[in-house]
């Protein structure tokens, strides 16, 4: 018989609250800077520059073939090495494990998003961005105004089932010690040792973020299949 009231003694219900607080909060902020690292990336490779189409194309491979909690422990244990000393002792002094976290998901699920969205631009007719640059807008102009928000609506699903994958994996974020959902779930864990009643708990509020997730991304893709007037 499962029995959840331990969470109401020493604390542990504000623990774990603390925890989903942590986790929405580095979901929203890794999901935006993903999504402004995605736009910088598929502007990158549409302009008709060869070394920036080089580099987005090794940032892209770089990320799809490294395990993300690799791509964790690098930013947290492996970059602050190269910083001057100086930096390197203030970084470590302060609380920056939320902070690296943040950037290697951010530039994770940003080079996959870039992949989606430009998919969503290759849809977009050669001739808009021919028309808008008849009209006076340059090359660039011509991207941010009349491509880039047409790529991203077609592109909008599959930038949704990134985001569905990305709050489920900021629960790798524990393994540098953030106190997201997952952490916290263990740290009530070996403080109770009531491991099946309170991995349940998690599961069903991971359950919950997920769900919402997905009802966001069908409402959408149902918005996108609507026709005009209806």
């Amino acid at each position: 018989m499962f029995d959840f009231s331990f969470l109401l003694d020493d604390g542990y219900l504000p623990l774990l609250r603390n925890g989903v607080l942590t986790t929405l909060q580095l979901f929203v902020v890794s999901g935006l800077f993903a999504i402004a690292v995605a736009v910088v990336l598929a502007t990158l490779r549409a302009l008709p520059v060869k070394a920036c189409k080089a580099f987005v194309v090794a940032v892209v491979e770089y990320h799809r073939n490294v395990p993300m909690l690799v791509q964790i422990l690098v930013w947290y244990f492996g970059v602050p090495q190269l910083l001057p000393s100086p930096l390197y002792h203030w970084v470590n002094a302060g609380n920056t494990e939320f902070f690296f976290a943040t950037i290697a998901l951010a530039l994770n699920y940003g080079a996959f998003m870039s992949e989606d969205l430009r998919s969503g631009l290759r849809t977009i007719p050669y001739t808009q961005q021919e028309a808008a640059c008849s009209i006076g807008l340059t090359y660039l102009q011509a991207f941010r105004y009349v491509i880039l928000p047409q790529g991203m609506r077609v592109a909008l699903p599959g930038l949704l089932n990134q985001a569905l994958r990305l709050f489920k994996d900021s629960s790798l974020a524990m393994a540098i010690g953030v106190h997201e959902l997952l952490y916290n779930t263990r740290q009530i864990d070996n403080l109770t040792f009531r491991t099946f009643d309170v991995f349940l708990l998690a599961t069903v509020l991971y359950l919950i973020g997920t769900l919402a997730i997905m009802a966001i991304s069908d409402h959408f893709a149902k918005r996108r299949t609507t026709p005009l007037g209806t």
